[in-house]
């Protein structure tokens, strides 16, 4: 297992407990452990910092010799704290290949089927929402202008764009940004924050009070804005280790999400519009993480939510007074999945073996150079995104 692999192994497919010394952490064992003479590697481990030091290092950071060894040691305790992890591959999972077969959703008519679902990403082979979607999404839209740290309209406020969502979100949001700030046509009020965190999928943020909502104050508050000025968000539908039919992980899925989405709301309470993203393509992974048809059926439940909203549903209510509002308006992102080598109609996307890294899984740094430009352009180029992105209350 090379050196890449295995931080990603650490920071992305296995969930972070926690601070402390892993070796109190087996359930089940009543039984003290035999007191031994400590030794200088039997220091507890802050895996907040190790996340920081991985970070550091992906974003092109150098580490010290000594930050190298605190993250390798970090590595392996983790490692030895997680025996069951490595889990077998559900007996839907494709072998891994260069291309599934499977056609892109935004390439099925209304007649195409997938396992009874029809194709486009509305539905009804329909790329773009329905008209009165539409309508209310730019009314949405109109409300999103500068604010100031209370989260008033302020001319010299701020537009707070996050990411929520694990790892893939955050190598390819924090590309995104590098990009998106030296971009001319940013609107100079738009802040973009990443809040994307590694390890932490749709399951990990199901709780309002749980760690990565947290994190994600931190560095809003390291970003110099506040929750009041986030006003757009990016969410990336992912579950760890997807098992079972389309309805029982698509359900899981699309479940999470919406506790996501809802608490989204209650943290930021200016949030307005949030843009659903899935999976980019999964089929070189050799693992149980996302395999496809896994990475590729991610796409119904961001489509099932955004139906549901459109259908009235009260637990996705957007449209109620500011304080009692349960959700954001409900928008596609861009679309990310392509069958493997075989060129996306619409733009002629692949995914070439060298786009995703040893795992297959999480994106190389080619695969995040693309996401990151799929990304810039949608907020660019969409008439649903381009207007508080290219210069919103300017």
């Amino acid at each position: 297992m090379n050196r890449c692999f295995q931080l990603l192994m650490f920071l992305f497919l296995i969930p972070i407990v926690g601070a402390g010394d892993l070796s109190a952490q087996s359930p089940g064992r009543d039984t003290k452990p035999a007191a031994k003479k400590p030794q200088a590697n039997d220091e507890k481990i802050d895996f907040d910092r190790a996340r920081e030091l991985f970070r550091k290092k992906q974003s092109g950071g150098r580490l010290s010799a000594d930050e190298e060894a605190y993250l390798t040691r970090a590595l392996e305790a983790r490692r030895k704290s997680q025996p069951g992890n490595a889990q077998g591959r559900d007996s839907r999972t494709l072998p891994p290949g260069e291309r599934t077969g499977l056609k892109p959703l935004d390439e099925m008519t209304a007649d195409d089927r997938y396992l009874e679902q029809d194709g486009g990403l509305y539905g009804q082979g329909k790329n773009e929402p329905p008209a009165k979607h539409r309508e209310a999404a730019l009314r949405e839209l109109a409300k999103i202008r500068p604010l100031n740290a209370k989260g008033e309209s302020a001319a010299d406020g701020r537009i707070v764009l996050v990411s929520i969502s694990m790892s893939n979100a955050t190598q390819e949001f924090s590309r995104f940004k590098q990009v998106a700030d030296r971009d001319p046509d940013k609107s100079a009020r738009l802040t973009i924050v990443d809040c994307a965190q590694g390890g932490q999928a749709m399951a990990e943020w199901v709780k309002p009070d749980a760690r990565p909502w947290e994190e994600a104050a931190r560095r809003l508050e390291r970003a110099s804005v506040t929750p009041a000025q986030v006003q757009v968000a990016w969410i990336k539908l992912a579950n760890k280790g997807p098992r079972g039919d389309l309805q029982a992980h698509g359900g899981k899925l699309q479940k999470d999400t919406q506790a996501v989405i809802q608490n989204a709301k209650s943290h930021f309470p200016n949030l307005r519009v949030a843009y659903l993203s899935s999976r980019i393509y999964g089929g070189y992974s050799g693992g149980s993480l996302n395999p496809e048809p896994f990475a590729y059926e991610s796409a119904f439940p961001v489509r099932w939510l955004i139906q549901a909203q459109f259908d009235g549903a009260a637990e996705l209510d957007y449209d109620a007074s500011d304080k009692t509002a349960k959700a954001p308006l409900l928008l596609w992102g861009p679309y990310l999945w392509a069958d493997g080598v075989t060129p996306r109609k619409t733009d002629r996307l692949v995914w070439k073996r060298e786009d995703l890294g040893g795992d297959g899984t999480h994106p190389s740094e080619s695969g995040r150079d693309k996401v990151a430009h799929l990304l810039l352009s949608f907020f660019k180029e969409n008439e649903l995104a381009r207007s508080w992105f290219a210069g919103a209350g300017e």
